[in-house]
């Protein structure tokens, strides 16, 4: 296959909506995959469309002229249920094949609230007008193009992506309320990661803090420590996709240890081996315990907002040296083992979780 060339364009959801009302656009070619997105993606989807955020790139064929009509068709070579979820959402009449059970859905709270459970034609004049002005950048590839090239193309842009990890397949998966708030989380917490160099740039590409977000979160709703498996960490992803408990109160506390570890360690963690990724957990757990205890969602917040003494804060510190020292006695080695592995399961946490607890409160 020689060199192929192809056009750089951009389309309104308009024009789709158009293309698809006078039957020129062919939607579902024999080489497309035939998955079906969830309610969930769709509704992420519409909003990112909504708010003006870029997608991944449409690639189309245009077709040679029809010559009973006079009018070009194009064919979607990659994009099918990108442009079927807009057009089931904007113009469902437009599908021959639209499928109630199948295509209908409203976008979610958790992702919008302002246009959240509204059809397309409930939404406001100016929410209409911006998702068909909303311009998807699109490659075109001519008519001359025959289908083993096309398939070629297809096979080519679906098989060249790095492996995803388990973080990155989850966040495909689910929409819901955890993944929602673990994201937002994660996201608004981004200059914690990088000031406290718990997290380089390559691996919030990956979204390792989203994951560790997502323990987090975990240990807030049980009120205890849990272990870092994936399979732990889907269930719940799972458990919480349609409706999440206190999910503002997570939202809160989240934020408000975070910044209070900012506040008192902010020069302590780069350099404390609590910053790596096998012991932020721990330590994160242990300020969170300290300032609302680990059940705190089990109790009244009048019981549980403590803050950090001068104190306490020193025994943080003094624990982290004794143990990067080894100066700790024979009575503690196992702790000292631990704190020196690169392993993170619930036995290593509930080891050092409770050396740390008992250090800040009976160690004089």
């Amino acid at each position: 296959m020689g060199t192929i060339e192809y056009k750089k364009s951009f389309f309104k959801v308009a024009d789709f909506v158009s293309w698809q009302k006078d039957k020129a656009l062919i939607l579902s070619p024999k080489f497309q995959r035939r998955e079906v997105w969830k309610p969930g993606t769709k509704s992420y989807l519409i909003d990112t469309i909504v708010r003006g955020l870029p997608i991944p790139i449409i690639f189309l064929r245009d077709l040679p002229i029809d010559l009973d009509t006079l009018r070009p068709k194009r064919e979607v070579v990659d994009g099918q249920q990108r442009l079927r979820t807009v057009l089931s959402f904007v113009a469902p009449q437009s599908l021959p094949n639209y499928d109630y059970q199948k295509d209908y859905f409203t976008v979610q709270k958790n992702h919008n609230k302002e246009i959240a459970k509204k059809t397309f034609q409930e939404l406001d004049d100016e929410i209409k007008r911006d998702i068909l002005d909303y311009e998807f950048s699109v490659h075109v590839f001519p008519p001359r193009m025959d289908d083993r090239e096309v398939i070629d193309i297809f096979h080519r842009m679906n098989s060249t992506h790095y492996e995803l990890n388990k973080q990155e397949i989850r966040n495909s998966q689910y929409f819901g309320e955890f993944k929602t708030l673990a994201y937002k989380l994660a996201l608004e917490c981004f200059w914690y990661w990088k000031e406290w160099k718990v997290f380089t740039d390559d691996d919030i590409a990956r979204m390792k803090e989203v994951k560790l977000t997502s323990e987090f979160i975990m240990m807030m709703l049980d009120g205890k420590l849990m272990d870092s498996k994936d399979k732990i960490i889907e269930d719940y992803y799972h458990k919480y996709d349609e409706s999440m408990p206190h999910k503002n109160e997570i939202y809160h506390k989240f934020h408000k240890t975070m910044e209070i570890i900012d506040k008192n360690f902010k020069d302590f963690l780069p350099f404390s081996k609590f910053r790596e990724q096998t012991k932020i957990y721990i330590f994160f757990a242990v300020i969170y315990d300290l300032i609302f205890g680990l059940d705190s969602l089990k109790e009244s917040e009048a019981d549980n907002n403590r803050q950090l003494s001068e104190v306490v804060i020193k025994k943080i510190k003094t624990a982290n040296d004794h143990l990067k020292t080894k100066q700790l006695s024979s009575s503690n080695s196992q702790v000292q083992e631990v704190f020196n592995s690169r392993r993170q399961g619930i036995k290593e946490r509930k080891i050092m979780f409770n050396y740390l607890i008992d250090f800040v409160k009976n160690t004089d």
